[in-house]
């Protein structure tokens, strides 16, 4: 262990992930917990994320602590300040878990570190220009061009969730804003998606359930009809904002992760790749191999300066 070894955490707005990782990306004393949603206030993030790294063996051991989170972040002041997806207003990081552990502490976005992981062991091995995209309660990207991650200020470059995709159902996003990609193809926003587009197009009620993402593509991989059709639907949405990402970014690869890319990437795949735009080349989209550690490889390469 020692200096060749930091604390990693990837906090995400419904599960939380420490470990200890090596300098060569070994991932040990792996620990999971539900992100706090009930307190007096953010703080109780920190201590529950606090508590997980004091159950780490080793840790005072560790060259510093590198913490990879849903955002928007301020950098500056160390927080996560009004995420449409977290339950309060501020989640003050970097100065508790300084203050507890006397170890130097690093901040990143998680789907910026998702990047920063996947160009580290996953499918953007030696490649410069990569974008990562996580599909999970919200939707979340990170850049990697000409080799270096693109942060912005404050460190938000890549809140692609909210590309404007949509004014036709012009469903409401839970930051506030309508026609965001966050609205139709996440987790939470996928479900009354489906509710619309039935609603909309006078088509009868699923006899699958429709009431989670999980239950509208499990049909869909099955081949049920209504739910392929939506799929279409939803393929052409997505397609705006890949779209959108590509002249942006220009990548070559584009790697898919969140339990949703996990458990139905190729299907997603699948029904958005023909509503592309073809202005730029198309670049090669995989889902990661890293088994959702990506964002937590990446905030300890963000640690260990590997970046």
């Amino acid at each position: 262990m020692g200096e060749g070894s930091v604390i990693a955490v990837d906090i995400g707005a419904t599960h939380y992930r420490t470990a200890l990782v090596t300098s060569e990306g070994c991932v040990r004393d792996f620990v999971r917990g539900d992100t706090p949603r009930e307190g007096a206030s953010g703080e109780v993030v920190a201590r529950a994320v606090g508590d997980a790294i004091a159950s780490i063996p080793g840790w005072s051991r560790a060259a510093g602590i590198g913490v990879a989170s849903a955002g928007p972040l301020d950098l500056t002041s160390g927080r996560v300040v009004c995420s449409p997806n977290m339950a309060f207003e501020e989640v003050p990081l970097v100065a508790p878990l300084f203050e507890r552990f006397g170890l130097p502490v690093r901040l990143l976005n998680d789907c910026r570190a998702g990047a920063l992981g996947e160009r580290w062991l996953g499918a953007g091995q030696g490649v410069d220009n990569l974008v990562y995209l996580t599909l999970s309660t919200g939707i979340g990207g990170g850049a990697v061009v000409g080799g270096r991650l693109l942060q912005g200020r404050d460190g938000n470059a890549g809140e692609v969730g909210h590309l404007f995709v949509d004014s036709e159902y012009a469903l409401s996003c839970g930051c506030g804003h309508a026609g965001h990609w966050e609205a139709y193809a996440s987790g939470t926003g996928m479900p009354r998606f489906f509710a619309a587009w039935l609603a909309k197009n006078n088509l009868p009620a699923s006899s699958f359930d429709a009431s989670s993402s999980r239950g509208i593509l499990g049909a869909a991989a099955r081949g049920d009809s209504l739910a392929g059709a939506f799929m279409d639907a939803l393929g052409a949405i997505s397609a705006r904002a890949f779209s959108d990402i590509i002249v942006a970014y220009s990548p070559e690869v584009i790697v898919l992760d969140g339990p949703i890319a996990r458990a139905h990437g190729a299907l997603l795949i699948r029904h958005m790749c023909p509503h592309l735009d073809r202005y730029l080349p198309t670049p090669e989209i995989v889902v990661s191999p890293l088994e959702g550690r990506a964002p937590l490889l990446g905030a300890a390469v963000y640690a260990l300066g590997l970046s």
